[in-house]
């Protein structure tokens, strides 16, 4: 009997954890150091005002992670991205959307900027939290965290373009990567299959 993709997924992010591959030591912006973590939750985010944000607040709902660029070929998945948002916003679903300018400098703007950016070109209602970086020593914990529980292909962690997606389920648990030119509507049968866990 062969074992689906999802788990797979899960078993190859389980054995991560059990190899004590998912634990940083790094900083957090503020200066605190997280929580070594089994899961997503015990990592805390910075919204686009400075506000600390922990991810616990999202328990039992299935995340969509995914580092996203204002100048990139891929920023009008930013239309994909709100339409998933709208078809499951009544449902246990979240879109945490991370600006990154690691990547050919495709996201330069301030904070600010980048959410008025978001919100009066493409109506982006789902979060979309403070710049930060993705690969590199100043990864941000979450995003380290995210690299070894679910690697690229060959094992590859780092992220190797603007809207790499993490898919999340309800426990917290890392389950797949999606590269850049997965389109949001491609992912809605992965969605549709950890909303009726």
């Amino acid at each position: 009997m062969g074992f689906s993709n999802l788990r797979v997924a899960r078993i190859t992010a389980g054995l991560a954890l059990l190899l004590g591959t998912a634990g940083c030591s790094k900083r957090l912006v503020d200066g605190s150091l997280p929580t070594v973590s089994r899961n997503v939750y015990g990592f805390r985010v910075l919204t686009a005002t400075g506000a600390e944000t922990p991810l616990d607040q999202f328990k039992g709902k299935v995340l969509l992670i995914v580092n996203v660029a204002s100048k990139c070929g891929f920023t009008k998945q930013y239309e994909g991205l709100q339409a998933l948002h709208d078809k499951y916003r009544e449902q246990d679903f979240e879109i945490l959307a991370f600006p990154c300018n690691q990547f050919k400098g495709q996201e330069p703007g301030l904070d600010e900027e980048i959410q008025t950016f978001c919100q009066t070109v493409y109506g982006v209602r789902f979060s979309v939290f403070a710049k930060i970086e993705v690969n590199g020593e100043n990864a941000h914990p979450l995003y380290k965290y995210l690299k070894k529980a679910a690697p690229g292909l060959a094992g590859t962690e780092n992220v190797k373009w603007n809207f790499t997606k993490f898919l999340v389920d309800r426990d917290g648990t890392v389950v797949r990567r999606f590269a850049s030119a997965t389109k949001p509507r491609d992912l809605v049968s992965h969605i549709d299959e950890l909303l009726a866990e």
